[in-house]
C-alpha cells in the first residue's frame, strides 16, 4: 500500500484532520467532528440544525483550506523528491528543465545568459471579488505551511515531531477563534493593505529564494559557476498593481487615493531597502587593521562624508577601523535622508534607485577586485536584486479607465468651452481622429487647472495631475501603464494622449496601453495597433519607452462573450498579428496578460500557459495579473511561490531560445482549430442567445447575491442595469462556478467536436494526432477537461430547480447536460483514455472535498430560496441572511479552490 501513488498525500490529509479534530476536541466543538468525520452520503446537518450556520460554514472553509495547504506541501516534496531521485531538469517549470533543453539543443552558456538577463516578468497584484481573507488569515496560512514543510524533516525525533503537531493544533485554534472573511465590505484601503502586505512581506523573500533556485539550478545542470554571479545579468522581476489605480467602473478609486498609494508604496520600498542596508552594515565587519584598504574605497568614503555633513562624520565615527562598513553606514544615512525627504543637497539623499544601484555595483567592484568574491554574492547580492526589482516605489501602479469614461471627460471639457458640437460620444470615428489630430498638432490647451468641467473630466484630469505631481517630486519609476478598457478604434488612445498633452504628461516614459477585451475587439486589435504605431505622437515617444509597446488583452470577457474555445482560439490568433504588425513597424510588442484564477479567464499552470502561446510572441517579457484569491493560492507561502516565480521567468526565457530555433507551426491544423472555434461559438451564443437565458441564469446561480457581496470594494455591474453586456465578467464566472455549472470553462466545446467528427472525420483525426505535439491544443484541452470535473450533475440539477419554469429549466438543462457529456466523450478520444484514468490526482483532490462541497450547496440552496423569500430588502433578516449567504460563498470558494 505505501507504493500507491497518493499514499503520502492520503496520509498527510489525514494527519492534518487528526489535528483539527484534535484542536476541536480540546475546545468541546464535539458536532463539528462529526460533521469533519461524517459519512459521504449523511446529509443531515443541514435539516436538523445541530450545529450554529456560522460554525459550520467555518469549519468546511477551514477544512477545505487545510486540504489546500497540503497539497501545495505535497507538491513542493514532489518536486524536492524529483530533485533528489531523479534529475532537477525533470520538474516541470523549472530551470534545470530549460537548461537541460537547452544543453539538448547545444545552446551555448553565454546565450543562455543572455536570454536570461533579457527576461522581464511582471506579475501585477488586483484585488477582485473573489478575495476575502484578512491579512492575519494569511499569515496563520503561512505559519501552518512552513510547520507542514518542517515535518518533512525525518531527522527529528518523536519528542521533536509531537511538538511541531503540538504548534499546528494551537495554530489551528487560533485561526478558529480569529474568523476570516470580511463582514464589511472591504474598502480599496483594506483591499491595498492586503496587496502591500505581499509587496512587502512575502515576495522579497521569494525573490531571494527564486535567484538561489537559479544558481543551484546551473551549477547542478554542470554548467560555469562563475558565470552566474553577477546581479546584472539575472530576469528583470518586477511587480504592478491595480490597486488604487485601476478605476473602470470603480468610483472608489479617486484621485486622493491614487496619490496615496504611490506614496504608500515608496514609504513601504524604502523602509525595506533601510532594513537590507541596515543588516549589510552590521555583517559586513571586514577590518582595515588586517586588511589593506583600497584607495577608490577611501575615496569615495570621503567624498560621501563631506556630502552629508555632520551626519556622516558621526557615521564614520562610530565605525574607525572598519571602512567597508562605513562605506555602508554613509549608504544608510543618505537612504534615511531620502525617507525623511531631505532632498534640499543632491548629494545628501538618493534621487533615485538608480543612484544607490551605483553605489552598491561600486561596493561590489570593490570587494571582488579586493578577493572578497565570496562576501559580495553572500551579503551584497540579494540587495542589489531587492534594488533592481522594487527600486524606490515598490511596484509600478497601473492607471486603468474604460474608453467611454474618457469620451465623457472630452464631452464635458467641450461643453464648458462653449462647443456647440460637444458631443463628442457619438462623433464618428474620422471625425473623433481629424479633431484630436488637430488639437494635439497645434499644441494649444482645452483645459484649464482653475476649472470645473464636470465629475468625470475632472476625475481623469486630476489623476493625470496626480501622477505629473508624483513624478516632478520623485521620477516616473513608481509609475505604470495608462490602460484603455474596451478600446475600440484609434481614437480611443488618442484621447488619452490628449489628456496626457493636458497635464504635462506626453514628455514621460508612460505608456498608452490598448486592453482588447471581445471577441471582435481581439479581431480588430492588430488594426488598431498598426494605425496607431504610425501615429505621429507614437513615433516620437518611442525613444521614450525604448521601442516597445505593451499590449493588453482580456481572457474575461472574450469568455463571457463568445466561450472558452473561441475566447482561447481568438487570443492565440490575437497575439500572433499583433506581434507581426509590432515587427513591422519596428516595435517589440509584449503582451500583459488580464488571466484570471480560473481555467475560464486564462488561470492554469505557468509554464503550460507560456509553451501554449504561439511562437515569435512572448519577445523576453510577460506580464500577467494575479488576481484576487489566485495571489495567496500562487504566492502564499515561500515555496510555491519560488516554483512558480520560476515558472515565469524560465519560461519567458525558454520562449526566447524557441525563437532562434526552427519552430514550425504551419505543420499543426490551425483550418481545423478554426472550424472547431467557429462552431464553438456558434454552439456557445445560441445558448445564452436562447430566449428566458437571463430568467434561467439569474434563478439557477447566486449573481444576485454577488450585485451585493461584500467579498471585493468593485461593484459587480459597471452600470446598475442587469444586462449580460453590463455584468463584469468576474462575477460571471464566479456565479456558474459556485452552482458547480462551471460551463464558462468548457460550454460549445463537445459540441463543436461532436460536429467535427461527424461533419470532417479526417480532420478530426488529423487534429487527435496532434494532441501530444500542439502545445496550444493540448493545454486548451486539458484545462477546459479540469471544468468538466469540477462540474458536478447532481448539484447542476438542484441549482437549475430553483428556477420554477419547467419548461425555461427543461431547455436550458437539456443543452448543458448534452454539451457536458460530449465535452468528456470527446475530450477523452482526443487522449485515447478516459479522463477518471488519465486525471487520477484531480479526482483524488476532488474526492476528498466533495462531499464537503455538496454539504454547503445544499445550505446555499437553502438559503438562497429563503433570502429570495423576503419581500423587503431593507429588512434586518434579510440583511443577516445576507451576510450568511456570502459566508457560505466564502468557503464553497475555498473548496473549489480556482472560482472566479
Amino acid at each position: 500500500m505505501s507504493n500507491h501513488p497518493y499514499q503520502k498525500i492520503t496520509n498527510d490529509r489525514h494527519f492534518i484532520i487528526n489535528c483539527y479534530v484534535e484542536m476541536l476536541s480540546r475546545i468541546n466543538e464535539t458536532e463539528i467532528i462529526q460533521l469533519i468525520e461524517s459519512n459521504p452520503e449523511d446529509f443531515s446537518v443541514i435539516e436538523n440544525d445541530t450545529i450554529p450556520v456560522k460554525k459550520l460554514i467555518q469549519s468546511l472553509s477551514i477544512y477545505f483550506q487545510l486540504m489546500t495547504l497540503v497539497e501545495e506541501n505535497a507538491a513542493t516534496q514532489y518536486r524536492r523528491k524529483m530533485e533528489n531521485e531523479e534529475k532537477i531538469s525533470s520538474i516541470r517549470g523549472s530551470w534545470g528543465e530549460a537548461f537541460q533543453q537547452w544543453k539538448d539543443n547545444g545552446i551555448q552558456e553565454d546565450n543562455m545568459l543572455a536570454a536570461i538577463a533579457k527576461t522581464t516578468v511582471i506579475p501585477v497584484l488586483t484585488a477582485h471579488p473573489t478575495e476575502a481573507k484578512r491579512v492575519t488569515v494569511i499569515e496563520i496560512h503561512r505559519e501552518l505551511y512552513l510547520l507542514l514543510v518542517r515535518r518533512e524533516n525525518t531527522s527529528f525525533s518523536k519528542i521533536e515531531q509531537n511538538e511541531i503537531k503540538e504548534k499546528i493544533i494551537h495554530l489551528l485554534e487560533r485561526w478558529w477563534r480569529t474568523g476570516e472573511i470580511y463582514l464589511e465590505k472591504p474598502t480599496i484601503r483594506d483591499e491595498r493593505a492586503n496587496t502591500i502586505h505581499y509587496l512587502r512581506k512575502v515576495f522579497p523573500n521569494v525573490l531571494k529564494k527564486s535567484d538561489q533556485q537559479l544558481i543551484g539550478s546551473w551549477i547542478e545542470m554542470g554548467l560555469n559557476p562563475s558565470k552566474i554571479k553577477n546581479p546584472d545579468n539575472f530576469p528583470k522581476i518586477k511587480f504592478g498593481s491595480w490597486v488604487g489605480g485601476d478605476r473602470d467602473g470603480h468610483p472608489f478609486v479617486t484621485p486622493t487615493i491614487t496619490q496615496e498609494t504611490l506614496l504608500l508604496h515608496r514609504k513601504n520600498a524604502l523602509s525595506l531597502l533601510k532594513t537590507y542596508i541596515t543588516t549589510l552594515a552590521s555583517k559586513l565587519s571586514v577590518s582595515a587593521i588586517s586588511n589593506p584598504v583600497p584607495f577608490l574605497l577611501s575615496e569615495a568614503i570621503h567624498k560621501k562624508a563631506i556630502a552629508l555633513g555632520d551626519e556622516g562624520q558621526n557615521a564614520i565615527q562610530r565605525n574607525p577601523y572598519e571602512p567597508w562598513r562605513q562605506f555602508v553606514s554613509l549608504i544608510s544615512v543618505q537612504l534615511e535622508n531620502t525617507i525623511l525627504g531631505k532632498n534640499t543637497d543632491a548629494n545628501a539623499h538618493y534621487k533615485s534607485s538608480k543612484n544607490l544601484a551605483d553605489d552598491l555595483r561600486f561596493l561590489r567592484t570593490i570587494l571582488n577586485e579586493n578577493g572578497y568574491k565570496g562576501l559580495s554574492e553572500d551579503l551584497l547580492f540579494p540587495i542589489e536584486r531587492a534594488v533592481h526589482c522594487f527600486g524606490f516605489h515598490l511596484a509600478t501602479l497601473d492607471i486603468r479607465q474604460n474608453s467611454a469614461f474618457h469620451d465623457k471627460a472630452i464631452s464635458q471639457i467641450l461643453k464648458s468651452n462653449g462647443e456647440k458640437d460637444y458631443d463628442f460620444e457619438h462623433w464618428t470615428e474620422q471625425k473623433r481622429i481629424d479633431f484630436l489630430n488637430n488639437l494635439l498638432e497645434n499644441n494649444a490647451p482645452i483645459s484649464d487647472i482653475t476649472v470645473s468641467y464636470g465629475a468625470e473630466a475632472d476625475n481623469v484630469l486630476d489623476c493625470y495631475r496626480v501622477v505629473r505631481n508624483h513624478i516632478n517630486q520623485f521620477g516616473s519609476e513608481g509609475i505604470g501603464s495608462f490602460i484603455v478598457s474596451m478600446t475600440r478604434n484609434l481614437s480611443d488612445l488618442l484621447v488619452v494622449y490628449l489628456l496626457m498633452r493636458e497635464t504635462q504628461l506626453l514628455n514621460t516614459n508612460i505608456k498608452v496601453v490598448p486592453l482588447l477585451e471581445t471577441i471582435e475587439d481581439l479581431e480588430n486589435g492588430p488594426h488598431i495597433l498598426n494605425k496607431f504605431l504610425q501615429h505621429p505622437i507614437t513615433k516620437k515617444r518611442a525613444s521614450l519607452v525604448t521601442n516597445t509597446q505593451e499590449v493588453m488583452l482580456g481572457y474575461s470577457d472574450s469568455n463571457k462573450d463568445g466561450g472558452t474555445i473561441a475566447s482561447k482560439w481568438n487570443l492565440f490568433k490575437a497575439e500572433k498579428n499583433l506581434a507581426k504588425i509590432g515587427k513591422e513597424n519596428n516595435t517589440d510588442i509584449y503582451f500583459f496578460h488580464g488571466a484570471g484564477g480560473t481555467i475560464s479567464r486564462g488561470g492554469g499552470k505557468y509554464h503550460r500557459f507560456l509553451e501554449s502561446m504561439p511562437a515569435n510572441t512572448v519577445n523576453n517579457a510577460i506580464k500577467i495579473t494575479v488576481q484576487g484569491e489566485t495571489i495567496a493560492q500562487l504566492f502564499g507561502n515561500p515555496l510555491t511561490a519560488t516554483y512558480n516565480l520560476n515558472a515565469l521567468a524560465s519560461g519567458v526565457a525558454k520562449k526566447s531560445i524557441e525563437s532562434f530555433l526552427t519552430e514550425n507551426e504551419g505543420q499543426f491544423p490551425m483550418e481545423t482549430m478554426e472550424y472547431l472555434a467557429k462552431k464553438s461559438f456558434e454552439h456557445y451564443r445560441d445558448f445564452i442567445d436562447t430566449p428566458g437565458f437571463i430568467e434561467f441564469y439569474g434563478k439557477a446561480t447566486c449573481i444576485d447575491v454577488l450585485e451585493k457581496s461584500k467579498i471585493g470594494s468593485r461593484p459587480a455591474r459597471r452600470t446598475g442595469t442587469r444586462t449580460l453586456n453590463d455584468l463584469r465578467a468576474i462575477p460571471w464566472v464566479f456565479s456558474w462556478n459556485l452552482s458547480r455549472i462551471t460551463l464558462t470553462g468548457w460550454y460549445g466545446l463537445g459540441g463543436a467536436l461532436k460536429k467535427l467528427k461527424e461533419e470532417k472525420p479526417t480532420e478530426f483525426e488529423a487534429l487527435k494526432s496532434t494532441i501530444n505535439d500542439w502545445t496550444f491544443f493540448k493545454f486548451l484541452m486539458i484545462q477546459t477537461e479540469t471544468n468538466l470535473i469540477l462540474s458536478n450533475v447532481e448539484m447542476m440539477k438542484m441549482y437549475a430547480a430553483l428556477d420554477e419554469n419547467a419548461a425555461e429549466r427543461t431547455t436550458f438543462m437539456d443543452k448543458i447536460l448534452t454539451d457536458y457529456h460530449n465535452g468528456l466523450t470527446m475530450i477523452a478520444e482526443l487522449f485515447g483514455e478516459n479522463a477518471v484514468t488519465r486525471r487520477q490526482g484531480q479526482y483524488d483532490n476532488l474526492t476528498w472535498r466533495d462531499h464537503k462541497l455538496q454539504i454547503l450547496n445544499r445550505l446555499h440552496i437553502k438559503y438562497l430560496k429563503e433570502w429570495r423569500a423576503l419581500i423587503d430588502d431593507n429588512s434586518p433578516e434579510k440583511e443577516k441572511m445576507l451576510t450568511q449567504l456570502l459566508s457560505i460563498i466564502n468557503s464553497l470558494s475555498s473548496g473549489l479552490k480556482n472560482t472566479g
